[in-house]
């Protein structure tokens, strides 16, 4: 049976429709046959037994007289009705069988014909299937034999039995006739669903055979270009299979750009500094391999420059390594954090990065669902980006309330048909591409801002300079407290 099974689910699903469809056909198909021949049977059989209960009288009294006398009974006298000219015999109590003259033959006498015979006035009338002296089929209908004296008399004979019978030698011939014809419809009908079934499940499946053809030119060739052709209107699950499998290939196609996009950015960003790194050391190389030492000044200057880019290229790598992480290794980490906490740990480190500005916060309590290290980034990149651009002896505005976090600062400001690029990778006004950075700042903000479900957007403030706000939805419960 499991190997059976087996074979099943190893054939082709249009094949395994068009089996099924066949079966469920095939077993209606004799469902309906063999009731049909039951009924036909039963309706047979009750016509015969209605024409054995009509034909009990017509038997003619001097039969009965000749029957009787045939087993050593004295013959009655008086009409017993009309001539019935099928199988008609009596019965006497010791089982011996008297047919009749006309009879057709002689019924296999049976334990309840002589039972008949001995108690007639206590047993009704019975029928039965039974079989001829030469083996026949017969159906046979066993009841008390009456005896006609005269008119309006008659008695029970009270040690025999009348036992008639019609052959079914031409009702099983009609009965195997109508089974050789529901077998051939039957036939007919389960190959015909079998084909039916095999045309509509190749019908059917002609959109996933398209859906499998593409996603096999796919892995073969890895072209996400392709689209599968669906109709607006139709909403079957196959329709529905095949957009989702059109939004896949799109999403991958995105994706890889982006991916594509992020590599010749980060060798493009990654270029500079290494660029200038090699040239540095290259010059510091050259000054011990000539003997000829470069001044302490230069030297100093020569360091300080390679720490400088080294710092870059650190700040670069770990930017580009949060933005490949992906979004099951950042659901993982995410709790319920204070955003107060995130802000003034990064407001610390902000002074420390510009202790020639000043610096003013308004930082209320809020909680939110984040990536604890991930939010504090997000606030150390908008503040260390304010720091950058705020000019010496400036101000930066720090506020938080009801979960908007605002921070303002007083520098030139970013122009207006600059502002749509600000929050994208790798994106650096023209005006500060002189100063450290990467242009991944701002764009880790936006990611980390948007998976915890909050949005942050940029604009020229009132009286010149920026302003950030990020708004995040509230936690249900507070964080809890470090033991």
């Amino acid at each position: 049976m499991n190997r059976l099974g087996r074979r099943f689910r190893a054939l082709p699903i249009r094949s395994r429709l068009a089996l099924l469809v066949a079966a469920a056909v095939a077993f209606a198909v004799a469902a309906v046959s063999v009731s049909c021949w039951f009924v036909v049977r039963g309706k047979l059989y009750d016509a015969i037994d209605n024409d054995l209960r009509s034909s009990v009288g017509a038997v003619n009294r001097i039969e009965v007289a000749a029957a009787l006398g045939a087993c050593g009974q004295s013959p009655a006298t008086g009409p017993v009705g009309p001539r019935y000219d099928s199988y008609v015999q009596i019965v006497r109590s010791d089982g011996e069988a008297c047919p009749f003259a006309g009879s057709a033959g002689t019924v296999v006498v049976t334990d309840g014909d002589i039972a008949m015979a001995k108690a007639p006035q206590e047993r009704g009338d019975t029928l039965r299937t039974g079989q001829t002296s030469d083996g026949g089929p017969v159906r046979v209908l066993t009841t008390a034999l009456v005896v006609k004296v005269g008119p309006g008399q008659q008695y029970i004979a009270d040690d025999s039995s009348l036992v008639v019978g019609i052959s079914l030698n031409g009702t099983q011939r009609t009965l195997n006739e109508l089974a050789l014809l529901l077998l051939i419809v039957s036939g007919i009908g389960v190959v015909g669903a079998g084909a039916a079934g095999l045309a509509v499940a190749r019908a059917g499946l002609r959109p996933v055979d398209r859906l499998t053809d593409a996603v096999e030119h796919v892995a073969r060739t890895e072209d996400l270009s392709i689209r599968i052709p669906v109709e607006d209107d139709s909403e079957d699950e196959v329709a529905r299979l095949s957009r989702s499998f059109n939004s896949m290939t799109s999403a991958l196609a995105s994706s890889r750009e982006l991916q594509q996009q992020l590599i010749a950015d980060a060798g493009h960003e990654l270029r500079t500094p290494l660029t200038s790194l090699r040239t540095n050391i290259e010059l510091l190389t050259r000054s011990e391999e000539t003997g000829r030492p470069l001044p302490e000044a230069d030297r100093k200057a020569l360091l300080a420059s390679v720490k400088a880019q080294m710092t870059e290229l650190a700040a670069l790598i770990g930017d580009l390594q949060e933005l490949s992480r992906s979004e099951s290794q950042r659901g993982e980490r995410v709790q319920v954090v204070s955003l107060e906490d995130s802000v003034e740990s990064a407001l610390r480190r902000a002074r420390l990065r510009g202790p020639e500005l000043t610096i003013t916060a308004d930082v209320r309590p809020w909680y939110v669902r984040a990536e604890p290290a991930a939010l504090e980034r997000a606030v150390v990149n908008v503040l260390d980006n304010a720091v950058k651009f705020s000019p010496n002896g400036g101000t930066i505005e720090v506020a938080v309330n009801d979960g908007v976090l605002t921070v303002r600062d007083h520098g030139p400001g970013i122009p207006a048909d600059e502002l749509p690029h600000v929050f994208d990778r790798f994106w650096r006004s023209p005006s500060a591409r002189a100063l450290p950075g990467s242009g991944l700042g701002l764009s880790i903000v936006a990611r980390t801002v948007r998976q915890a479900g909050g949005e942050v957007s940029l604009s020229t403030a009132e009286g010149g300079g920026t302003v950030v706000t990020i708004r995040l939805p509230g936690a249900t419960t507070p964080p809890p407290e470090a033991p």
